[in-house]
């Protein structure tokens, strides 16, 4: 059927003659090992790039709350009220751009150079500010630092969907999300090294040089990038034509439909898709309220710094909470894929955070006060399941995934923006209210996912009483049988086995 195969054309510049390459049968020897070497491929290379990449992601966005530590403020006269605008004005630009960005990588034939592109961009200017002079040039740094970082977390988020199925992509997501909990502790490291041996070094204050140093090194991991990143399944330059054709088969079959857009799917028609979804918002209250309540990690350099410790040895109490974090995380998800199970492996971590501020509310011990921090830390082991959760259960086609990952992110760092003026410094050393609100924010983000949870059940409910396709996703299911070689009836007979994770 000529006319189906045409419509599950990818715009991206689909090679045409992929749909006649043969694949070893399902579940056969031959396929579980052409698998696993795609898998093994794309985990040696996909992954290692974009978890480094995220580690300068936010070494960049936060080296401004450590040069706060060794005279920032005072060398630019900022205000307490200054510095927190500085701080939340990167999402003024950071938020709204997510879902234009998102939608422009869905379309683009070169997802690596775009985002490689927009990695070499944020870096420059991450190593621009070091020669601000005052509180109008550090805004105008910190609004051009959001642009071209808007396009990174979602976008990564969205490729590794495009490249792995739904038991895959969590774990990938945590190891993703780990980098932003190391990127706290290898930041705090190198802040310690660059502010504490740095200062005057040509007649350059130290936090000039954090940001000198820190925007360089990302300039050249975007340059890398360029060349490490997959583009579509349909046209990556470094695998061969048999591992192109088995990536798009394989998420077809995980979805039961073809994962590609077809004429109808236009960007903006996944727009309005998403927009129209309430699960879509429902998700992005959700992520709105919780990093609202985790938002102490942008501020944790002065929470360690609190217990009464040296610059340089508060920067280097913040590291181990955060390396302990990024292991739980990848073990976390591990499990989560194993077992298919969504909900409390994101919400259980949010309730240590609870447990975390009960205690340090309570106490004024230096040790139980450490230790909360690191139960702090963990609140971010769940966090960076959001987004694969969002991919799981949000429907094709990729424009709407697209679409939705990019509001859910976009929404969601509202509370990051929010969050930077719930850490006022008049209200430390304890931190009495700025730990009240985020209790209160993790409470309803774990209702919320709640409420997720119970309509997903429901869904699949609805799914188990009604198998029948209906006429409005014959044409996928068709696309979907197209991609993997196999008759219209063996395609709608995979569809019965969807379910969504909850």
């Amino acid at each position: 059927m000529p006319e189906d195969k045409t419509s599950f054309e990818n715009k991206a510049g689909e090679d045409v003659s992929l749909t006649n390459i043969r694949l070893p049968e399902i579940g056969s020897p031959e396929r579980l090992a052409a698998e696993r070497r795609l898998v093994r491929t794309l985990d040696t290379r996909l992954l290692p790039t974009v978890f480094l990449i995220f580690i300068m992601n936010y070494i960049d966005r936060n080296g401004i709350t450590t040069a706060r530590l060794k005279g920032l403020e005072q060398d630019l006269k900022l205000s307490d009220l200054q510095y927190s605008v500085v701080l939340s004005v990167l999402f003024a630009s950071y938020c709204p751009a997510q879902i234009p960005s998102n939608m422009i990588l869905n379309r683009v034939t070169r997802p690596s150079w775009y985002i490689g592109g927009c990695v070499i961009a944020w870096g420059l200017t991450s190593a621009l500010t070091g020669i601000t002079k005052g509180y109008s040039g550090m805004l105008a740094c910190r609004i051009f630092l959001g642009l071209p970082e808007s396009a990174f977390y979602p976008g990564a988020i969205y490729l590794l969907s495009r490249w792995y199925t739904k038991k895959e992509l969590a774990f990938r997501s945590a190891i993703l999300y780990s980098g932003l909990l190391l990127s706290n502790a290898f930041g705090a490291l190198m802040a310690a090294g660059i502010l504490g041996n740095m200062d005057g070094k040509r007649g350059i204050r130290a936090w000039r040089w954090l940001f000198f140093i820190e925007g360089a090194i990302t300039i050249i991991v975007g340059i890398f990038s360029l060349w490490a990143l997959p583009d579509h399944p349909n046209n990556t330059r470094w695998i061969n034509a048999d591992q192109r054709r088995l990536a798009q088969a394989r998420l077809a079959e995980d979805a039961a439909e073809a994962d590609q857009d077809t004429e109808l799917d236009t960007p903006l028609v996944g727009l309005k898709m998403a927009a129209g979804d309430p699960l879509v918002w429902a998700f992005a209250i959700m992520t709105t309220s919780q990093l609202l309540g985790l938002s102490f990690g942008s501020f944790f350099p002065t929470l360690t710094a609190t217990l009464g410790f040296s610059t340089p040895i508060s920067l280097l109490l913040a590291a181990p909470p955060w390396m302990v974090a990024g292991a739980m995380c990848c073990l976390n998800a591990w499990h989560a894929d194993k077992t298919g199970e969504r909900f409390f492996h994101i919400t259980s971590w949010w309730w240590a955070v609870i447990v975390a501020f009960i205690i340090s509310l309570s106490t004024n011990s230096i040790g139980a006060r450490y230790f909360s921090m690191f139960l702090m830390s963990f609140g971010n082991v769940g966090s960076a399941m959001t987004l694969a959760w969002v991919s799981n259960v949000i429907p094709r086609p990729p424009a709407k995934r697209a679409a939705a990952i990019g509001i859910v992110n976009g929404v969601g760092n509202l509370g990051t923006l929010m969050g930077s003026y719930v850490w006022k410094s008049e209200w430390g050393p304890k931190y009495h209210q700025s730990m009240a609100i985020s209790l209160c924010c993790l409470v309803l983000s774990s209702l919320l996912s709640l409420g997720i949870r119970q309509h997903l059940l429901r869904k699949n409910k609805q799914l188990d009483a009604d198998e029948l396709a209906s006429s409005a996703n014959e044409d996928r299911v068709k696309g979907a049988a197209i991609l993997e070689g196999i008759s219209y009836e063996q395609a709608l007979e995979r569809r019965k086995a969807f379910r969504y994770l909850y």
